[in-house]
């Protein structure tokens, strides 16, 4: 599962060190496409295959499948870490992320979230001051 949260730096071929805690999980592949939020999300092979037989399932009929379908897929990459658990983040997707030279890279236990360090704290500032327990009841935990 991926847990915690680390800053790293991308390098000026625009490759990512994966946090060594991750890499065992994502040694075999991943995919990496654009998340919801102006963010990034890996998912290891598995995972990502889960999501997109869901995916599949869904009706072509609908527009609003359609869209998420355009979403999630045009924007994938597949990838493969090298020996030192670098990937090469393509610069189209840092692009929608917003991500330069410094990457939060964030567990999301099935997944993992990549972001622009000062849209990262704005999220993480925005979940946090809100403790309002009513906000979290509705999620049925």
């Amino acid at each position: 599962m991926f847990l915690g949260e680390y800053t790293h730096n991308i390098d000026s071929k625009g490759r990512l060190t994966i946090p060594a805690k991750f890499r065992g999980l994502l040694a075999a592949g991943l995919v990496v496409t654009r998340g919801f939020d102006r963010n990034l999300m890996i998912f290891p092979l598995d995972g990502w295959q889960e999501l997109a037989q869901k995916i599949g399932e869904r009706p072509l009929s609908d527009e609003s499948v359609r869209a998420f379908r355009r979403r999630v897929f045009s924007g994938a990459v597949d990838l493969a870490p090298d020996r030192v658990g670098r990937i090469l983040l393509p610069p189209y997707l840092r692009d929608f992320a917003g991500i330069g030279n410094e990457v939060v890279v964030a567990g999301m236990f099935n997944y993992v979230e990549l972001w622009d360090p000062a849209a990262w704290a704005a999220v993480r500032e925005s979940v946090e001051s809100n403790d309002d327990a009513a906000r979290w009841e509705d999620l049925g935990i």
